[in-house]
Parts: C-alpha cells; structure tokens; sequence
C-alpha cells in the first residue's frame, strides 16, 4: 500500500477556516481524512502540507511512526505551530487509513475503550464567536448558559475574564466575582462551570488574583491562566491556588508538555489533536499525564474532523475527564456524514472503520476560503490603547 497524493480543502466557518485533509492511496477506494484548521494561519498551513507532500508520497500509511518521525525530522527546522498543525491533520489522516485498512475504528488502534460513553462541554451560544468572546455581562451569560443546559449539557465552559494587562483593579475583580456568583445561582452545583482565561493576564499575581474570586464557586478547573510555555510561572501559580489548574491548548509537542507535567505544573492537560501531533504525539502525552496524576482534557473548538478524532481519543484515554465540543455554525453537522450520536451531554461510541465519517465535499466546497475576522482581535486593548492578549 502507498500514499499516492495529499490533499486539502478549505471550508470556512466564519471565525475559523477548517483545513479537511485527504491522504489517498493506490488502494482503490481507501483514503483518510484528518483536519489541520489553524486560526488566521490558514495559507501558512496549506502551504506547509505542501512542502511535507514529497516527504510521504511513495510511502505505506500504516507506518504511522515513521511517517511522524519523517515530518518532523526531516523538515530540518524547528517546527512551530504553523508546521505541527499541519503534521497532526495528516497523522489523523493516516490512522484512518489504518483503520479502515483493518476495519475497526481508530479507538480499537489506540487499545480500546475505557468508558461506555464520553462527557462533553461546549460554550455560550453552542460556540458561535460573538457568544464566547463577547459576552462580558451577567445577564447576557447567564440567558446563554440556560441554552446551552437546554441542550442536555451537563458542563459549560465561560470567557468572562476582562481584557487587561499586569495587574487587576477592584473594578475588574469584583465583575468576575459577581458574574460567576450570578451563572453559579443560575445553573446550580449540578452543572460544572469551567473558565477560560484565554491567557489574558500579563502576570501570576494578577491571575491568582482573579483565580480567588472564582474559588468559591467551585470551578471544574481553570484554563490558560497565564500565557502558555512558562511551567515554572504556572507551577509558581498552581502552588498559590486552591482550583484545579488546566492548560495545553498551545503547547504543540510532546516536549513542551513534558517540561510542565514533570515539575506538576499542571492539574489538567488539554491538548488539541490538530496541533500536538494527531494521534502519535496525543497518546504519549496522555500517557505521560498519567504518570504525573494530571487529567486530559482534549481542546477542540474545530471542525467535525476534530471533534470526531477527539472522540476517539477520548474513548481509549484512562485519565480522560471532558471533551470541548463547539457548533459555530448552523450546518456544522452536515458537513460530514457518520457523526455520533450525541445524548444529554454525552458521546456515544463510534463502530465504524478509522474515524467512521466521511466528509460531504459537495456541501463543503459551498464554503470556500475567506479572510478571517479581526474584531475579536482588535478588541483587546486597555483603556490607554495598550495591546494586550485576547
């Protein structure tokens, strides 16, 4: 068996553009998909799958490992997030592939399952961009998060942390105290509350500041309190709070992961099996986890591709805790066909070969390439003009 070409299709999804791949084979019928979306990289990532084509084509795409350790060590240089990205969607791709070849599903590959079913989170307004990023108000979470429980969610996750730089005022403390003390009333203690900080805060101290305010109200864990790739600045914070700690969403190797989860820098990991290294790399930091007592948390605010090669993860992962899922679009789902069944906030298994899905390509070429927004972007500022982190 050989790989005889790669390819890639862009379907936008208004705040991101997904980036579907397809690895094809000599074996009539027999392909894989895997996803590589990457925000406002799109063009850096495609290009990337380009450059990593040669390197495979001719190849057997059921030596995984090798094929892994081709893309990154012969890329020569260092790869960041741009080249990672695109290396995790053709790693999905490839274990696919596999399953398909051998007709189990990829969670079979991956030692099987560990759970009957697996519990999932989503955000303010099911995902839509808007919901998550703009709602800084308490009524306005508070009517969202009562939608999302409507839905059979059982855990939601918030962005309520405001924009600021190194240090926080009373004003902003008390905001976040009075916004998670409202959703809290609001939905109970049986809902888990989880709040992303998006590593807004330019320092520890203002972190654990914020951090405090929410301890109260019991968190499930907080996320990416501080900018990603410090682990001692985050074993620095983790030691100063009573809340469990979670990050990852950034890191984008096994190596980065390691540096944090060998000093217990964190409680909960949370890497993105598009950006990690697919499959490969994401069951050694699984794996790695374990050993340190930390918890997997998948990100994955992606495409359908994500969300399913996710699952699969999550079903053979033994410290799995929750999986982020996001619908930013109405027609999400149609997309792709073989999506799980989603029952009152949990995933049921897939049965089928490798992923179990197969992308509609006609409905995804409705939504070609378009420039990402930068609202968002350009909303993170101070009150000065200083540019801080969204």
């Amino acid at each position: 068996m050989k790989i005889t070409d790669i390819k890639y299709f862009i379907v936008n999804a208004e705040l991101r553009n997904w980036i579907f791949i397809k690895v094809e084979t000599n074996q009539l019928g027999l392909y894989g998909w895997g996803e590589a979306t990457l925000e406002w990289k799109t063009r850096g990532v495609t290009g990337t799958i380009d450059d990593l084509r040669p390197l495979l084509i001719g190849k057997d795409p059921r030596d995984i490992t090798l094929l892994s350790e081709i893309m990154n060590k012969h890329s020569f240089w260092k790869l960041g997030a741009i080249g990672k990205t695109a290396i995790s969607g053709i790693d999905i791709a490839l274990w696919d592939i596999l399953g398909k070849s051998l007709g189990v599903p990829i969670w079979r590959l991956l030692g099987g399952k560990v759970r009957d079913k697996v519990k999932m989170y989503t955000h303010l307004g099911l995902g839509d961009s808007d919901s998550v990023y703009s709602s800084l108000e308490a009524g306005c979470v508070v009517e969202k998060a009562n939608k999302v429980i409507e839905k059979g969610y059982k855990a939601l996750k918030v962005v309520f942390i405001p924009f600021i730089n190194y240090t926080a005022s009373v004003k902003q403390l008390n905001h976040v105290y009075q916004m998670m003390g409202h959703l809290r009333e609001t939905v109970g203690n049986e809902i888990d509350i989880m709040v992303d900080f998006h590593g807004r805060p330019g320092s520890a101290s203002s972190a654990i500041q914020f951090i405090k305010v929410l301890e109260p109200f019991n968190p499930l864990f907080v996320e990416e309190v501080i900018q990603p790739g410090d682990a001692a600045l985050m074993k620095s914070i983790k030691d100063k709070i009573n809340c469990p700690l979670a990050s990852g969403e950034r890191l984008i190797s096994f190596s980065e992961f390691e540096q944090h989860l060998s000093i217990r820098a964190l409680d909960i990991v949370q890497p993105d099996l598009c950006h990690c290294g697919g499959f490969t790399e994401a069951m050694r930091i699984g794996a790695l986890a374990a050993i340190c007592g930390a918890g997997v948390a998948p990100h994955n605010p992606l495409g359908p591709i994500a969300g399913v090669a996710a699952l699969h993860y999550d079903i053979a992962t033994p410290n799995f805790i929750i999986q982020e899922q996001m619908n930013a679009v109405p027609w999400f789902y149609d997309v792709i066909e073989g999506q799980p069944e989603i029952i009152d906030g949990y995933w049921t298994l897939p049965d089928k070969p490798g992923l179990g899905i197969e992308v509609n390509e006609s409905i995804a070429k409705k939504y070609p390439f378009k420039q990402e927004p930068v609202n968002i972007i350009q909303a993170a500022a101070i009150e000065d003009g200083t540019i801080v982190h969204w």
